[in-house]
């Protein structure tokens, strides 16, 4: 981590706080949607109400003995926890045994006739389904006679965006996002994003995938595009080992996806032939670390998956989740370098990401000051705001 002294670790006991009205309200609506969405039995039934009360006044509690990745919560720091309330430990070491924890009451990991049932397909699947993917996937078809560099950048805000992204592609206005008092994107170091991948690459591309459905589509999309123009010689995703963070993508999660795309007309289907190809020919790699659950930011990433990341030529870091862990999860001062908080990262990093939490780092002061004055301190979590943040070198 940088030499600028740490900033505190966020906790979710003020109440007020984001990180508390995520721990107190969107933890048990999650319980109650994942409780109404299958036909669980009795036992599951129990052992969500229970966790719906845990998740009120209760405490942490170690996991059941037989639980496999026992040793690996250990390591993950599960004794120092143990016994104390939600709202007292890390935010992202609560919201991510959070996630564990569901997967048990449910039965995920079983033995049982729920064991791997994923407890948010029902909510991935339908915004696969749903009409507005259409939409943007047909929209595809109107960049195919645009110039490279233009279907790049396109390809690229929409993998940033995510679902609100407008998959239409329409490429922003440079001159009028000057003009903005606060533009939707905070700061935007995509031309050394794109020095990193030039016309006749032959690197490896790392990507971290965040959530699946219809923000996976356009990150894979954004891979096609560089794997089909030369941009990189080989891709690596990183998704999550098991459901996690309601929408997290999984290789379960990829594979739907990519279906989406073949049986769609028209471009979309060509981009999804090209990464059904190449994950047979070994262009495309999907790989799920257990360390992507991890509670942990990524300054503890173990050497396996950091030898990954030196590997690549550069490593993009998608989603709010991601970002958190890539920084710390601190309150930083936003004006904090960013080069500086990820001088850690083993290569070359970006960060793509919608802003939806109240960490950020590498803001200049006039931007800062121009979002307080226009929003206060809600433009850290509205989803509003997006950055694009690259460091090249190891060293600030």
């Amino acid at each position: 981590m940088p030499d600028t002294p740490a900033a505190p670790v966020l906790l979710g006991n003020a109440p007020g706080s984001f990180p508390h009205s995520v721990l107190a309200e969107r933890h048990p609506a999650i319980v109650r949607q994942v409780r109404d969405s299958f036909p669980y039995g009795p036992e599951q039934h129990r052992a969500l109400d229970a966790l719906l009360k845990s998740c009120a006044d209760g405490v942490i509690e170690p996991l059941p003995a037989a639980a496999a990745d026992r040793d690996r919560w250990r390591e993950w720091g599960m004794a120092a926890r143990t016994g104390r309330s939600w709202f007292d430990v890390p935010w992202l070491w609560s919201e991510s045994h959070f996630y564990r924890r569901l997967l048990d009451a449910v039965g995920y990991f079983g033995p049982g006739a729920w064991q791997g049932i994923d407890p948010f397909r029902p909510v991935k699947l339908a915004e696969l389904d749903a009409a507005e993917t259409d939409e943007e996937l047909a929209a595809l078809d109107a960049l195919e006679d645009r110039p490279e560099d233009e279907r790049a950048r396109a390809l690229l805000h929409g993998s940033l965006w995510g679902n609100r992204a407008d998959l239409g592609f329409r490429l922003s206005d440079a001159d009028a996002e000057a003009r903005a008092a606060v533009p939707a994107l905070v700061h935007d170091d995509s031309d050394a994003l794109w020095a990193r991948l030039p016309p006749a690459g032959t690197g490896t591309l790392c990507l971290v995938a965040d959530n699946a459905g219809r923000e996976l589509i356009p990150d894979l999309l954004l891979i096609a595009h560089l794997l089909g123009e030369g941009r990189v010689g080989q891709a690596v995703l990183h998704v999550k080992p098991y459901p996690y963070y309601v929408s997290d993508a999984t290789t379960a999660d990829v594979v739907d996806a990519l279906r989406r795309l073949t049986a769609a007309p028209g471009a979309a289907a060509r981009y999804g032939r090209l990464l059904w190809t190449a994950l047979a020919d070994g262009r495309l790699d999907v790989r799920a670390h257990p360390f992507s659950c991890a509670p942990l930011p990524y300054a503890n990433m173990p050497d396996d998956l950091r030898a990954d990341f030196a590997a690549a030529v550069l490593t993009i870091v998608k989603g709010d989740l991601n970002y958190r862990r890539l920084v710390g999860d601190r309150m930083w001062p936003p004006t904090t370098p960013f080069r500086e908080v990820t001088a850690y990262w083993p290569g070359p990093v970006a960060a793509l990401r919608t802003l939806k939490s109240d960490v950020v780092t590498g803001l200049d002061a006039a931007t800062e000051t121009a979002l307080v004055r226009a929003e206060g301190q809600r433009w850290r979590t509205a989803g509003t705001h997006a950055l694009i943040q690259v460091r090249t070198s190891q060293r600030p």
